[in-house]
């Protein structure tokens, strides 16, 4: 079994394995209702007629998706919209950039709890106590990080594509090719081979740890 992230991760910290498991299918799961919403607003009931606007993952997350990420950690969520139906041609960006946002949101929820628990709470629990939430508030700003900045990459099929081609027509004929997706996945996947996974995630830990530690700092200074 060794060599598989869910029992390494298991065998060095449990707790970890939970918090890793919970944000990512949380934060797929408000992603993709952050997209329905505003599509919604924007005049689409796409979202809502299909049944996706539901707390529950397993409408957001398709099965191939949760084998993916039980084997290799990597998956992914749907919403369907229908852009016809939009009000203003600026829409569909609004509704792909809907969801990078609540990952965005998420982060700074993460990062504000985070601090605001290791201000106040070091006294009043455990050092085991203290350091699980720590840890869970910690990770869940660090991957939300990695959500919104790996959505925003303009590669089909992800949010950054939609983005982009809202404002160049061109740059929307490419990506609407049938053959986008496929080089988009091929083009993630070499990124990756090269280091790109690796310093996507040395960011996440510098914005979330930085963010964390800013705030600390501003509590105490505040409580003196």
């Amino acid at each position: 079994m060794s060599g598989w992230w869910m029992y390494d991760l298991w065998q060095t910290d449990p707790l970890a394995l939970f918090s890793a498991v919970f944000w990512v299918v949380f934060s797929i799961c408000l992603h993709e209702l952050g997209h329905g919403f505003v599509a919604i607003r924007c005049g689409d009931d796409t979202p809502r007629h299909t049944g996706h606007m539901t707390w529950n993952p397993f409408v957001h997350i398709p099965p191939m998706a949760w084998i993916l990420f039980a084997i290799v950690g990597i998956t992914w969520g749907l919403m369907p919209v229908n852009p016809s139906r939009f009000r203003r041609w600026i829409d569909e960006a609004w509704v792909s950039f809907a969801g990078p946002a609540v990952n965005l949101i998420l982060v700074a929820l993460c990062i504000v709890l985070d601090a605001a628990w290791l201000n106040v709470a070091g006294r009043a629990v455990s050092d085991q106590t203290f350091q699980n939430i720590h840890v869970f508030f910690h990770l869940g700003a660090r991957l939300n990080v990695v959500l919104f900045v790996f959505n925003l990459l303009p590669v089909p099929p992800l949010d950054g594509s939609n983005i982009l081609g809202t404002f160049i027509p061109e740059f929307r004929r490419l990506a609407r090719n049938p053959n986008a997706m496929v080089a988009g996945l091929v083009i993630l996947m070499i990124a990756s081979r090269m280091g790109g996974g690796s310093m996507l995630f040395t960011c996440a830990e510098r914005v979330s740890s930085g963010g964390v530690s800013s705030l600390v700092r501003l509590f105490h200074a505040i409580a003196r």
